[in-house]
């Protein structure tokens, strides 16, 4: 192992073994399969119909949370909408492991919130933490502080029982739903069920698309992608990104970073899980094959960052981390092995036999991608897959974290392309 990398054990573990890699990869490969979807929904749908209860729908806002001040926004719509209930929960921010830079998110999410909420029609958030959460005390002040304590304990109390960490999150019959930018799965699974009072209409929250139409950059405007070898958000997205600038004539400068866990983050049971059957849905719904998982964690990852800068120099530095990706999360292919990491060198069309002699030799990659981790923190950014936009002059013009904002950054492509304007961050 690298001194570059931090070695973790429990949920977090870089250094799983054989069998734990191999146990692990096929319970959440089965999880998150559709079959296994529509199963539990199947289930759960008709449980209610047996005890005779009406569609609910709970909502978990935590008020000094960006996110939650524009989803909030969306519950008059969908009582309108839909035939449900909705149940709010007041929460606090998730503390420990679940959120290993509160600081970063909360003012992240602010800003991202911000940036989005106009094309949902929804008003940007005013107030920043501590203002929003002092103006939720105020509200309940005729009531006590005691009031407000009792009710955001309650609310953390649900939402952990229900198993989840996070504000501005809808939860409906064993599935959660995160935010605005998820709300569609929500309306399409109580569409399904009937519950859509004016189904000929569009959705409340409809998936943004990704819109170019005939617009090509000059070489002007410059894509940085951060994404990560054992991301599945990051797997989802990155062929779309690498289309994305081809169709766009944006130039595209991938910036890879070590996957969290091996840079000393730890990520939960419970948060990981979420991720992978979140990317799950968020794949089938924009139909990109997915979901057929051997964990490439630990060795793996380091083998194809030790013949990175090789790819680049033979050109095929984006091939290399799509066939990585590809083998991980698509085709099943255990990367811990020779013939696995063989099958990956092959897929990109570069040279067995030379990659041999490369592989696990130079650590060299490793300043690059701790660079790029710094560059990434710098933009006030930490996670994968994560976008920089900059101008001719190399100025940033936007920064995105996530695959859900390549919508975004599409649409800032064209306009920039379009009137040669520019965005403040």
């Amino acid at each position: 192992m690298t001194d570059r990398v931090t070695q973790q054990k429990g949920a977090s573990t870089s250094t799983p073994s054989a069998f734990v890699r191999y146990l692990t990869s096929k319970i959440v490969t089965k999880i998150a399969s559709d079959a296994a979807v529509q199963k539990a929904r199947k289930k759960a749908e008709a449980r209610r119909q047996k005890q005779g209860r009406r569609h609910v729908v709970e909502y978990f806002h935590q008020a000094d949370d960006g996110y939650s001040q524009i989803a909030v926004q969306m519950l008059p719509r969908l009582a309108e909408r839909y035939d449900v209930n909705i149940i709010c929960h007041l929460v606090t921010a998730s503390l420990g492991n679940n959120a290993p830079e509160p600081e970063l998110l909360a003012a992240y999410a602010h800003r991202d919130a911000a940036k989005i909420a106009p094309y949902y029609g929804l008003e940007a958030p005013k107030a920043c933490p501590p203002e929003a959460l002092t103006d939720l005390q105020n509200l309940y002040g005729g009531a006590g502080q005691g009031a407000l304590s009792d009710r955001l304990e309650a609310g953390n109390r649900r939402r952990q029982e229900l198993g989840h960490y996070s504000g501005a999150m809808f939860f409906y019959e064993g599935e959660w739903y995160g935010g605005v930018d998820r709300l569609y799965h929500l309306e399409k699974r109580l569409a399904s069920l009937g519950a859509d009072t004016r189904p000929w209409t569009p959705l409340v929250a409809p998936r943004p698309l990704v819109e170019i139409g005939r617009v090509r950059d000059q070489g002007r405007l410059t894509l940085e992608f951060y994404p990560s070898l054992r991301s599945p958000y990051t797997a989802i997205v990155f062929d779309r990104v690498v289309r994305l600038a081809e169709d766009t004539g944006v130039k595209l400068v991938v910036k890879p970073v070590l996957p969290m866990v091996m840079r000393g983050v730890p990520v939960t049971r419970v948060k990981g899980i979420y991720i992978f059957k979140d990317a799950a849905r968020e794949a089938r719904d924009a139909g990109v094959a997915y979901g057929n998982f051997y964990d490439p964690i630990g060795d793996p990852v380091i083998a194809c960052y030790s013949l990175y800068p090789w790819a680049v120099e033979q050109g095929k530095g984006n091939a290399l981390i799509s066939a990585f990706l590809k083998a991980a999360f698509v085709l099943g292919i255990n990367t811990n092995r020779r013939c696995g990491m063989k099958k990956v060198v092959d897929m990109a069309g570069l040279e067995w036999a030379e990659a041999c002699v490369r592989m696990g030799r130079d650590d060299n990659w490793q300043d690059m991608l701790e660079e790029n981790r710094r560059t990434l923190y710098q933009a006030g950014l930490w996670g994968v897959p994560s976008f920089r936009l900059l101008d001719e002059k190399g100025a940033p013009v936007l920064a995105l974290w996530g695959q859900d904002r390549l919508w975004l950054v599409a649409r800032e492509i064209k306009r920039l392309i379009t009137d040669g304007s520019l965005i403040s961050e």
